[in-house]
């Protein structure tokens, strides 16, 4: 995992070098969204829930999560966009000063995510939209990340599509997923049984999605995984996946 991680963090050419360029293609929609361009969510139940829920266990995710994640995100380049910020556990693992275009649809998200911002002192860029629709100009960044994420997105397919889009040719994304089980082990028939609630209560994930398969199959020049568990007693989680994927 180590050696995955760390060629391809530090396989990026001059992302670090081209940062200015960057942020000068992505001046272009960095004024207040017109209102067709944003998707936020206000669910008046689930969407609190879930707010208050990941800030509540965000101590226990960093516990569980923080090595694989200085591998993967340490090191980016210094404009990131990341799918699905929610609360902001992964600025921690990003440079200071590091800046991130957070989309997050979830607007209950939203004031977690800017205290997060000034604890770790990452600037951050927020969008309420959807990764269906990406508010970004095709090839204007190096580097999207995201976790826990394309488990609940309503269209994964067009959500990766729009990841491509946005990247520059080279451009990279970094992703932490967890994955179904292989058919017929205990862990798929835990996925399988809980599917229904955790769908509704988790805002649309889904423990059985294919997302190995999904990101196979989006077009990127490749495509690198490492599946691994994450020992938790949140059981429907526990197999995962790390990702690099290149435009």
């Amino acid at each position: 995992m180590k050696t995955m991680m760390l060629k391809a963090a530090n396989g990026a050419p001059s992302a670090r070098i081209d940062a200015e360029v960057t942020m000068q293609a992505i001046e272009t929609v960095s004024m207040p969204l017109r209102e067709s361009a944003t998707e936020a969510l206000d669910h008046p139940v689930r969407g609190r829930v879930n707010a208050w829920g990941l800030r509540l266990l965000d101590a226990y995710f960093h516990r569980k999560y923080r090595d694989i994640k200085r591998e993967a995100f340490g090191g980016l380049p210094r404009v990131v966009v990341e799918i699905g910020a929610g609360t902001g556990a992964n600025l921690r693992y990003l440079d200071p000063g590091t800046r991130v275009i957070a989309i997050e649809p979830n607007v209950h998200m939203h004031r977690y995510l800017r205290a997060a911002a000034r604890r770790w002192h990452v600037p951050v860029d927020l969008r309420a939209a959807t990764a269906e629709r990406i508010p970004l100009p095709d090839g204007s960044v190096d580097a999207v990340m995201c976790s826990l994420v394309l488990c609940s997105v309503r269209i994964p397919a067009r959500a990766l599509a729009e990841i491509r889009r946005v990247l520059r040719p080279g451009g990279r994304f970094w992703c932490l997923e967890h994955v179904a089980a292989p058919e017929g082990t205990a862990l798929a028939q835990v996925q399988r049984a809980l599917a229904r609630p955790w769908h509704w209560l988790f805002e649309g994930c889904d423990p059985r999605r294919d997302v190995t398969g999904l990101l196979r199959a989006a077009g990127f020049a490749s495509v690198e995984v490492r599946p691994f568990t994450l020992h938790t007693g949140i059981v429907p989680i526990r197999r995962q996946v790390a990702v690099v994927a290149v435009r």
